[in-house]
């Protein structure tokens, strides 16, 4: 089942951006809300399928490997992000097809700036820690720590993201940008 994983990912990642796409479609092009939330109701699903398969990959005897990594950041990313993620195709579409309001920006700069990367960073750390649960999760079911070193090895890999994703706020902290006022 080891390629299995790796083609449910894959499946799970474009079957996230056709049911958003046919989502916002149906919701902005052909006035179909209803078909619009359903489509994007079903979003959620394609987290349990691979949760699943990852953990029936484990419990059939798989050693873990990348791939389990993989599915498990991408399951981090999808509960952290996934929502935000829909509200800013959302916008962008609704501008763009319907005549809405320009997407939201963040701050320009300052310091405004600054907690929006702080607030982003914590987010990006929180989908580290639900990564690391999910993959604690599979060493405990597995309980074989011949056939699941590779996870500690993923989860310490892993720990570059949030610790690179850092320098952003960091320098937005220490190098605020200067905003230019509208005032006359």
């Amino acid at each position: 089942m080891g390629y299995v994983i790796v083609a449910i990912l894959i499946g799970c990642e474009v079957g996230f951006w056709l049911l958003l796409g046919l989502g916002l479609a149906s919701r902005y092009l052909w006035n179909r809300r209803r078909l619009s939330t359903a489509l994007l109701i079903c979003v959620p699903l394609l987290d349990v399928i691979l949760l699943a398969a990852s953990v029936m990959d484990m419990r059939s005897g798989a050693t873990a490997d990348l791939r389990h990594g993989i599915a498990a950041a991408y399951l981090a990313y999808s509960i952290v992000f996934g929502h935000s993620t829909i509200r800013w195709a959302d916008a962008k579409f609704r501008h763009r097809f319907a005549d809405g309001p320009p997407p939201w920006q963040p701050p320009a700069g300052g310091m405004a700036r600054a907690r929006y990367e702080w607030i982003f960073w914590l987010r990006i750390v929180l989908a580290y820690a639900i990564a690391c649960a999910f993959l604690f999760g599979l060493i405990w079911l597995v309980n074989e720590p011949s056939r699941t070193g590779a996870l500690i090895d993923f989860m310490l890999g892993l720990l570059k993201a949030p610790l690179i994703a850092l320098l952003w706020p960091l320098g937005y902290t220490l190098w605020p940008k200067k905003v230019e006022s509208s005032g006359a």
